[in-house]
């Protein structure tokens, strides 16, 4: 009987490729559920736990994602702001501010939560409009959710 050895990915041997995410039409939480899957490099049968596996994503047109239901006046953003009391804003009101906000915070909230989770949130791309500036990384166009 021989034993098998399981792989696991060092930091020098992982090849991240950039994809280019359109925004446009898509629900809030299938589409962070599967950017955060890709940051995380789980879709790749290298995927190791404690070494950061996962691709750069480009996300587009992230002011016409959608919420299912009545989620845009129901849905509240809150913060701590270090005086008394919290601030709180519903979902469209952050839309109509800032509506890359709304899917860096699911994504966000859906990745590891240490050091590790912060730089794969840094691979993370968010762009208002069609137009992004990274076009010299040649980001591969791919279908999500």
């Amino acid at each position: 009987m021989v034993a098998q050895k399981t792989y696991m990915a060092k930091p020098n041997e992982v090849t991240q490729d950039w994809w280019l995410v359109d925004a446009a039409e898509k629900g809030v939480g299938h589409l962070a559920s599967e950017i955060a899957v890709s940051l995380m490099g789980k879709d790749k049968p290298t995927y190791t736990p404690h070494v950061d596996t996962g691709d750069f994503i480009v996300v587009v047109n992230v002011e016409k994602v959608t919420f299912s239901g009545k989620k845009w006046e129901q849905k509240t953003y809150t913060w701590y702001t270090g005086y008394t009391g919290q601030k709180s804003i519903t979902a469209a009101k952050r839309q109509e501010k800032s509506p890359e906000l709304i899917l860096t915070e699911a994504v966000r909230r859906m990745l590891p939560k240490n050091k590790l989770g912060r730089r794969m949130l840094a691979k993370l791309k968010v762009f208002v409009g069609p137009d992004h500036t990274h076009q010299a990384q040649d980001p591969q166009p791919r279908e999500l959710a």
